[in-house]
C-alpha cells in the first residue's frame, strides 16, 4: 500500500522484487470484477460522479499491480458483446437488478415518510440520480468513456512508473466482442500455440468468478495463479436513510447523529477496513486433484491432464453461466464428490476419457449420467430427510434458547463476541441508536411478559381478550412460512409432476423430453468447446429455464453436437436491446427506446414490467429462476431495421465492433519498431517481432486514435492533468490467427517444468488445523515464520500501556489480530532502538503488510546480539513508548489536538 507523508501519497517502487517472494510474468485483469465494486461499492459511500468512479478504478488497478508486479505483460479485458448463450443470464440479472432497485427505492421512500411523520430526524434527501449499474454493458456511453480513461491511465503509468518500464500493455475494451475472461483465455491459448512461447510463463489472473479456476486448469499451464478479494461476510454498511452505521434501513428510527469528536471533525469518516487479497495457486489445486483422480488398474494408460479435463467437464453439471444445474446435483450436497466417485467406478467400463481437447465423447458421458440417474431417487429422499432433520434441530435449538436465555442480552454492536475468533470486533458506531433499540426491545419484552393476555390497540390503549393469543401464537410459531412445493421430488411420481409444472407437458411426451435433453447435451458440448477452443457458435443458447433429469440421458450417443460455422456476434446496441429492461432504456437512442415502451411495438412482449420468480426449491429470491420470455433474434432484428437510420454518427461508432490496443513505453524494445510504422505510414498488417516483445506474437495495424510520442494526451477526467510530455505509443493488436477447424491441444507444453510439490502428508487430512480457524499463508514461502505477538500478548500490552498517553483510538481500528500471523513485531538485536518503528507499523494504512522481506532489510551485525521479543522489551522499558512525535497520531495516522485525542479515545475506546 502506498505510504502517506504530510498528506501526500508516496508511490511504491514496483520495479523492486515482489514482497510475496514470487515473480509473475503476466497479469490479466478481468475488468468487470473491478468496475462493479468501484462504481457501486457495498461497504463504503458510493462515488459522487463518474470522474470519481474512474479514479477509484485507477486506484484499484494500482493496488493489484503493487501486489503482483508483472514483468512482461499487463492484459486488461472488459466484457464485450457476449455469446447468445450468455445473454440469457445477463438479461435475467439486469431485469432483476432493475426490479430490485425500484422496489428498494419505493421501500426507502415509504420508511422515510413514516419516520418524518413520527417526528424523526433525517438528513435532507440528496438530489442525486441513482446509479444504474446496468450501464456497465457494452455500447453505453459509460463504457465508451471508461475505454478513453483507461487509455489515458495506461499512457500516464508508462510515462511515470518505473515498474511499467519494460511492460507490454494490451487493452481489450468493451468494443471487442467476447466476455473478458474468455478474451484472456483466447489470448493465452493462441500464444501457447506459437513456437516462441515460454512454457514456464507465470500467469496471474485477477477476478472473483469461480469459473476462473476451471479456465485456469483448462490452460494446462504449470504456473497459474488467481488473485481475488478475500471475502468477508457481514461487512457493516451505512443506513441509506440517515447514513449512520449500526442498523439497516428497515430498523432506522430517525435519531439525530451523535457528534464525532469534540468539533465533529470525524463526521464523515466511516470505519472502512483495508481490502485484503488472496492468491489461489492452481499448481497446489492440481496436486490435490492428482491425488484424488489417480486410478490404478485401468484398461488404458492413465493421463492426469486428461483426467483434469474430465473433472472440469463434470463440474459443469452442478451449474455454470450457460446451463441450469441438474435437479439431482447440488454443489452444497457434495455433488462434485459424488460425480468423481461415479466417474472412478464407471471409467473402467468406458474404455477411455470423457473429453479430449474440448470435444466430448457422448457415449461415455451417457454411462456416467445413467449411473447418476440410478441414484436420483435416493438423492431426492435423502435431501428431504436432511431438510426435515435440519428443521427439527433448529426447532429444538429455538426452544432450548428460549428456555435457557438470560433476562437480557445486548444485541447488535454490543452483542457478546467469542474470544479467539479471527475477526476482531468493529469499532462502536452510533451508540445512541444502539442504546435506543435495546431500550425499545426491553420495553416490548417487559410489556409482553407483564401482561401476557393484553395487547395494545392502534391508539395505544390496552385490549384484553383474544388479541394476545394471536400475537403469542405468531411469536411462538416454530415454523417459518415456506413456498409451497408442488413437485415433491421425494415422493413417487416426481418426474411426471416436474415436467407438468416446469414445462407444462406430460412426462409421457417422449418427443418433448428428448428435445430438452438434446438441447442440454448441445449445451454441454458448447460450454466445453468454449472453455478449450473458443466460441463454437455466437448464436446457440439453451432455450429452456429448467434442466432435465440425469435418468433422461438415454440414447444421447447418437445426438449431433456440431454447431453452425461462421456465426457473428450481436452489435453492441443490439445486445442492449436483448438484455435491458425498459427501465434502463435511457442508455439507448430515443427511437430504439420507444420499442421497449410503446404498446404498439412489435417486440413489446420482450420487456415485461413485472415477471415471476420461481424459487425452484430454494429459499431466497436471488436463488430462484426469473421466468422471462426468451428474445427471438429474427423478430428483434426485423424491428431494429426500421430504427437503424435514426442513429447519429456517434451512436453508429459505439455500435461498431472494435479490437485490442497494445501500448509500450519509450524504454520497451518494441517502441522504436512501432514508431517507425507510424513514421512510414505503413497501412499493411505487420507481425510483431517476438524477440522484441518477450516472445509475444500477433498482428499490428495503425490506430486512428493512437497515443503517440511527443503528443499531448488529454485527460478525460478533469481532476487529473494532461500528459504534455508523453513518450508512450499505442497500436492496434490482433491475436495470431488460425484456421477455423484448428484444434488447440489441451496438454502441458514440452519444456514446461513442474513446480516443486507444496503439500505435505498432513495437508491431505481434512482436520489438519487441529480445530483452529483457517488462516491464509502470507506470501508464497510457507516456511517463513515471522516472529509475532499472539492475541494474549496484545491483551497484556493493552492492559500495561497507559490509557491517557500514547496513541488513543488506534487499537480498535487495527487489523484483526492474527489475520496474517500478526507481523507487527520483529526480533530486536541488542542495542537497537526499534520501538518507534514498531509503533509506526501499527498504523491501519500499513496494516496489510507482512514482515519486511530479506531483500529490503539492512544487514545488522552486532556482537553478542540476542533476539528479544518486542512485547517483552516493551514491558521492561515502558517509558520508551512516549516520544513526543508519536503521542499525537490519531486512528488514521494524522496529528490531533490533545483534547480531540481524548474525545476520540472515549468514543472508540477499548474496555
Amino acid at each position: 500500500q502506498a505510504k502517506e507523508c504530510n498528506g501526500v501519497k508516496v508511490p511504491i517502487d514496483t520495479s523492486k522484487p515482489n514482497p510475496n517472494e514470487v515473480e509473475f510474468d503476466n497479469l490479466y485483469l478481468d475488468m468487470n470484477g473491478i468496475i462493479h465494486p468501484c462504481t457501486h461499492p457495498e461497504d463504503k459511500p458510493a462515488p459522487k460522479n463518474e470522474d470519481e468512479m474512474m479514479v477509484a478504478i485507477f486506484e484499484y488497478i494500482d493496488r493489484i499491480f503493487n501486489i503482483v508486479r508483472p514483468r512482461r505483460l499487463l492484459y486488461m479485458a472488459i466484457d464485450g458483446v457476449a455469446p447468445r448463450a450468455k445473454m440469457n443470464q445477463q438479461r435475467s440479472r439486469r431485469f432483476r437488478a432493475s426490479k430490485e432497485g425500484m422496489e428498494a427505492a419505493e421501500e426507502k421512500q415509504k420508511i422515510r415518510q413514516e419516520i418524518l411523520a413520527k417526528g424523526g430526524f433525517l438528513p435532507p434527501e440528496e438530489v442525486k440520480e441513482r446509479f444504474d449499474s446496468n450501464c456497465i454493458t457494452p455500447g453505453t456511453e459509460f463504457m465508451d468513456n471508461l475505454a478513453k480513461c483507461l487509455r489515458y491511465y495506461i499512457a500516464e503509468r508508462l510515462n511515470s512508473d518505473p515498474g511499467w518500464r519494460n511492460l507490454t500493455v494490451i487493452l481489450s475494451d468493451a468494443s471487442a466482442p467476447g466476455e473478458g475472461e474468455h478474451k484472456i483465455m483466447d489470448y493465452i491459448r493462441r500464444q501457447r500455440a506459437q513456437p516462441n512461447h515460454d512454457p514456464n510463463t507465470h500467469h496471474c489472473l485477477c477476478g472473483a468468478d469461480a469459473d476462473l479456476i476451471m479456465l485456469g486448469l483448462a490452460t494446462h499451464e504449470p504456473n497459474f495463479t488467481i488473485i481475488r478479494e478475500e471475502f468477508k461476510p457481514n461487512k457493516p454498511k451505512p443506513c441509506a436513510l440517515c447514513n449512520q452505521m449500526g442498523h439497516e434501513v428497515k430498523d432506522c428510527q430517525g435519531l439525530p447523529r451523535e457528534k464525532q469528536g469534540k468539533h465533529d471533525q470525524f463526521a464523515d469518516t466511516l470505519p472502512v477496513a483495508e481490502q485484503e487479497f488472496i492468491f489461489i495457486r492452481l499448481c497446489v489445486l492440481r496436486e490435490y486433484l492428482e491425488r484424488e483422480l489417480t486410478m490404478a488398474s485401468l484398461p488404458f494408460t492413465f493421463d492426469f491432464e486428461r483426467s483434469v479435463d474430465d473433472w472440469v467437464f463434470m463440474c459443469f453439471f452442478v451449474g455454470n453461466d450457460f446451463l441450469p444445474h441438474l435437479p439431482s446435483l447440488e454443489i452444497r450436497e457434495g455433488a462434485i464428490d459424488r460425480l468423481v466417485n461415479i466417474y472412478k467406478n464407471v471409467v473402467h467400463k468406458t474404455g477411455g476419457y470423457l473429453t479430449e481437447s474440448g470435444f466430448v465423447n457422448l457415449q461415455r458421458v451417457q454411462m456416467i449420467m445413467l449411473a447418476v440417474g440410478e441414484v436420483e431417487d435416493s438423492i431426492f429422499k435423502k435431501r428431504k430427510d436432511d431438510d426435515d432433520n435440519f428443521k427439527r434441530r433448529q426447532k429444538e435449538k429455538r426452544k432450548r434458547l428460549k428456555r435457557d436465555q438470560p433476562a437480557f442480552i445486548p444485541g447488535g454492536q454490543f452483542s457478546p463476541q467469542a474470544l479467539g475468533n479471527r475477526s476482531s470486533p468493529q469499532a462502536i458506531c452510533n451508540p445512541r441508536q444502539a442504546a435506543f433499540e435495546m431500550r425499545m426491545h426491553e420495553r416490548q419484552n417487559s410489556t409482553t411478559s407483564a401482561s401476557p393476555n393484553t395487547s395494545l390497540t392502534p391508539d395505544g390503549s390496552p385490549s384484553l381478550g383474544g388479541g394476545g393469543g394471536i400475537k403469542r401464537k405468531a411469536e411462538d410459531s416454530d415454523s417459518e412460512p415456506e413456498p409451497e412445493d408442488n413437485i415433491r421430488l421425494w415422493e413417487t411420481g416426481w418426474k411426471q409432476r416436474y415436467y407438468k409444472n416446469k414445462f407444462d407437458v406430460d412426462a409421457s411426451d417422449e418427443k418433448f423430453r428428448r428435445k430438452v435433453v438434446q438441447s442440454y447435451v448441445e449445451g454441454l458440448c458448447w460450454v466445453l468447446r468454449y472453455y478449450y477452443q473458443g466460441c463454437a457458435s455466437w448464436n446457440w443458447y439453451y432455450p429452456f429455464h429448467y434442466a432435465p433429469f440425469a435418468s433422461d440421458f438415454e440414447g444421447i450417443a447418437d445426438m449431433p453436437s456440431d454447431f453452425e460455422k461462421g456465426s457473428k456476434p450481436f452489435k453492441p446496441l443490439e445486445q442492449l436491446m436483448g438484455v435491458f429492461p425498459a427501465a434502463s432504456g435511457n442508455f439507448l437512442p430515443p427511437t430504439w427506446r420507444k420499442l421497449m415502451t410503446d404498446p404498439e411495438s412489435s417486440i413489446i412482449d420482450f420487456y415485461p414490467e413485472d415477471f415471476a420468480i420461481d424459487l425452484n426449491g430454494k429459499k431466497y429470491a436471488w436463488q430462484g429462476v426469473a421466468l422471462l420470455p426468451f428474445v427471438d433474434e429474427r423478430r428483434l432484428r426485423a424491428a431494429l431495421e426500421e430504427v437503424y437510420p435514426d442513429l447519429t454518427p456517434e451512436e453508429s461508432r459505439r455500435n461498431s465492433l472494435g479490437g485490442d490496443v497494445l501500448f509500450v513505453g519509450k524504454h520497451h524494445p518494441l517502441c522504436d519498431f512501432i514508431v517507425e510504422q507510424y513514421k512510414t505510414k505503413n497501412t499493411e498488417v505487420v507481425d510483431i517481432p517476438p524477440e522484441l516483445c518477450h516472445g509475444i506474437q500477433g498482428k499490428l495495424t495503425l490506430n486512428d486514435n493512437a497515443v503517440l510520442p511527443d503528443q499531448v494526451v488529454e485527460s478525460p477526467v478533469p481532476m487529473l492533468r494532461d500528459l504534455t510530455q508523453n513518450s508512450a505509443v499505442s497500436i492496434s493488436f490482433k491475436d495470431p490467427q488460425f484456421a477455423e477447424d484448428f484444434v488447440f491441444k489441451a496438454t502441458v507444453l514440452p519444456g514446461a517444468k513442474k513446480p516443486a510439490p507444496v503439500l505435505k502428508p498432513g495437508d491431505w487430512e481434512k482436520t489438519n488445523n487441529d480445530g483452529r480457524p483457517w488462516r491464509p499463508q502470507l506470501g508464497f514461502n510457507r516456511d517463513r515464520k515471522p516472529v509475532h505477538l499472539d492475541q494474549s500478548a496484545f491483551r497484556t500490552l493493552g492492559h500495561t500501556m497507559p490509557r491517557d498517553r500514547g496513541m488513543p483510538g488506534m487499537y480498535p481500528n487495527a487489523v484483526p489480530l492474527g489475520a496474517y500471523g500478526s507481523p507487527y513485531a520483529r526480533p530486536l538485536l541488542g542495542g537497537q532502538q526499534q520501538i518507534p518503528k514498531l509503533l509506526s507499523n501499527l498504523r491501519p494504512q500499513e496494516s496489510w503488510r507482512g514482515p519486511t522481506p530479506l531483500f529490503q532489510q539492512a544487514p545488522q551485525r552486532t556482537a553478542g546480539a540476542a533476539p528479544l521479543l518486542a512485547w517483552n522489551r516493551m514491558l521492561q522499558s515502558p517509558n520508551q513508548f512516549q516520544p513526543a512525535q508519536y503521542q499525537g497520531l490519531g486512528p488514521m495516522g494524522y496529528p490531533q489536538r490533545p483534547e480531540d485525542r481524548m474525545d476520540r479515545g472515549r468514543q472508540v475506546g477499548t474496555p
